[in-house]
């Protein structure tokens, strides 16, 4: 129990220095090199999404008292998922579960925009008038709620090893914020990258206020998922430095006020394009 309860402990702090370390590194390029101007006031819009990024920490330690490493560590307890019941080898089920896991976020990524309830919340998240590192936070707490259960039934149905659940949170949350960011990359560097990372050029066109565009590039973290299923685009229409970013009904000071942004779900039907 002891041990568990460090090995617990010790993930989340390997969790909060690397996002740390990913949030400052990925801003500082931000400011050296950006990739395009921004309209908006940088402090509302850092203090608004790393305000929900704050809530969702608050939120799930107090309402899911399991999660990553603590599930995987229980489920290896009693035996529960696929790789505890056929006895996977470490060095093959670590790789497999990664895979999994970001199969399985494409997929989430995808229903939260074709499901009506879902996009009611998720379109928070597409409301930001701005495109940059912050907006990888930006995600409303229902949404992140219902995520958080979706990986939660994931590792009790596979049963990962618990360094495999720490890898797949450490790269979902870096890569978040490196594609959600305003860092103008070489592009031969993104060439490169491209051929299995999602940057931030490709995941720019995802939060397009065009409806085609906003419905293509779901993925966060492995580029090959939008293109074995079809959803890829390599460039928007208008260009990256003319795009418009958002949504259309998500404008001024809408789009950067935590509490009104918190409320929209519960208090009107009229929501953006799916």
């Amino acid at each position: 129990m002891l041990s568990d309860a460090v090995e617990i402990n010790g993930d989340s702090f390997v969790r909060l220095a690397c996002f740390l370390i990913v949030l400052f590194s990925v801003s500082m390029m931000e400011i050296m090199r950006p990739r395009r101007k921004l309209f908006y006031s940088k402090t509302r819009r850092w203090l608004t999404n790393l305000g929900f990024g704050l809530t969702n920490v608050v939120l799930i330690n107090l309402s899911l008292p399991i999660l990553g490493v603590a599930a995987s560590l229980t489920a290896e307890k009693f035996g529960w998922g696929i790789f505890n019941f056929i006895e996977l080898p470490f060095l093959f089920s670590v790789p497999l579960y990664l895979l999994l896991f970001d199969l399985t976020i494409y997929f989430q990524h995808r229903c939260f925009h074709a499901y009506a309830p879902l996009w009611k919340f998720h379109q928070m998240h597409h409301s930001d008038g701005d495109y940059d590192s912050s907006t990888g936070l930006r995600f409303h707490p229902v949404s992140i709620f219902i995520s958080s259960l979706i990986k939660l039934c994931l590792i009790f149905a596979i049963g990962p090893p618990a360094v495999a659940v720490l890898l797949s949170e450490v790269l979902l949350n870096a890569t978040s914020i490196f594609n959600h960011s305003n860092w103008k990359l070489n592009r031969r560097i993104d060439t490169v990258l491209r051929l299995f990372l999602v940057t931030p050029d490709v995941h720019r066109i995802h939060h397009s206020m065009s409806k085609d565009e906003h419905n293509c590039n779901f993925g966060f973290n492995f580029l090959w998922w939008d293109k074995i299923f079809g959803t890829y685009k390599e460039k928007p229409e208008l260009g990256h430095q003319s795009m418009y970013i958002g949504i259309a009904d998500f404008e001024g000071k809408q789009c950067i006020n935590y509490l009104s942004l918190l409320c929209e779900p519960f208090k009107t039907k009229k929501m953006g394009n799916l």
